[in-house]
């Protein structure tokens, strides 16, 4: 059986997900294009077999490696004992689910020396891609959208209506990920400064504007505990 080498280099993010695409690839031909010949091998009567996903986009149902720990992290063991035991759709669909979760504790097995901001790069290329499931069962990703009660105001802040419940919580937003002209054009009340999805912002009840939590000295826990927040502005026109 193939197996990539672990490299005492540390890899690029590039270099992963290149290899992520290359099992996954691998993976998904096996159960779509070549799915009944990848039914047939899947025989009950035989050892724990695994699916496994090469780099170069091929893919090989195997007994599990021999070596303890093995070289990386094993897939689902024994997928050809519930083949007869299932409709053959939901098999497959089993399948894609357990070659899910094997590509991505290779992709991040191989990724342990990546840095915080590194690792979050790569999830963010790897979750660009519909997952094996979705492919197999013909299922769409759905991209999240703000909450209708939320409105224009989900903007990775802290928004509390007058009765003390939470309208949206505070969300730290990769920065790879490019914000909308509607973010964009937010500015804080205090500095004047840009949005950024990095950084925990808090809305005041009473003017409705935004703030950096860190302009206005409030943070997430701080912000938790307040039922309705009016910026120093505001409460320095209440005072007067």
């Amino acid at each position: 059986m193939e197996l990539a080498s672990i490299s005492s280099t540390p890899r690029s993010v590039e270099d992963i997900f290149k290899d992520y695409s290359g099992r996954r690839a691998g993976i998904v031909r096996a159960l779509s294009l070549d799915v009944d010949q990848f039914y047939a091998i899947c025989d009950p009567e035989k050892e724990n077999l695994c699916l496994y996903g090469h780099p170069n986009e091929t893919w090989e149902v195997s007994l599990p490696a021999e070596e303890v720990p093995p070289e990386l992290p094993e897939p689902a063991l024994g997928i050809n004992f519930a083949r007869d035991g299932m409709n053959r759709k939901d098999w497959l669909s089993l399948v894609a689910v357990h070659s899910d979760c094997w590509l991505l504790s290779v992709a991040f097995y191989l990724g342990a020396r990546l840095n915080r901001n590194e690792r979050k790069r790569l999830f963010s290329f790897i979750n660009d891609l519909p997952t094996v499931f979705e492919v197999v069962t013909e299922r769409k990703a759905v991209k999240e959208k703000p909450s209708g009660d939320s409105g224009s105001k989900s903007r990775g802040s802290t928004k509390r209506s007058s009765d003390g419940h939470v309208k949206s919580i505070p969300k730290m937003v990769d920065e790879n990920f490019e914000e909308d002209d509607e973010h964009s054009e937010t500015l804080c009340g205090s500095c004047g400064g840009n949005y950024n999805a990095d950084e925990f912002w808090i809305g005041c009840d009473i003017c409705e504007r935004w703030y950096h939590g860190k302009c206005v000295k409030i943070t997430p826990v701080k912000a938790e505990s307040i039922k309705q927040y009016r910026c120093p502005s505001c409460m320095k026109r209440g005072r007067q």
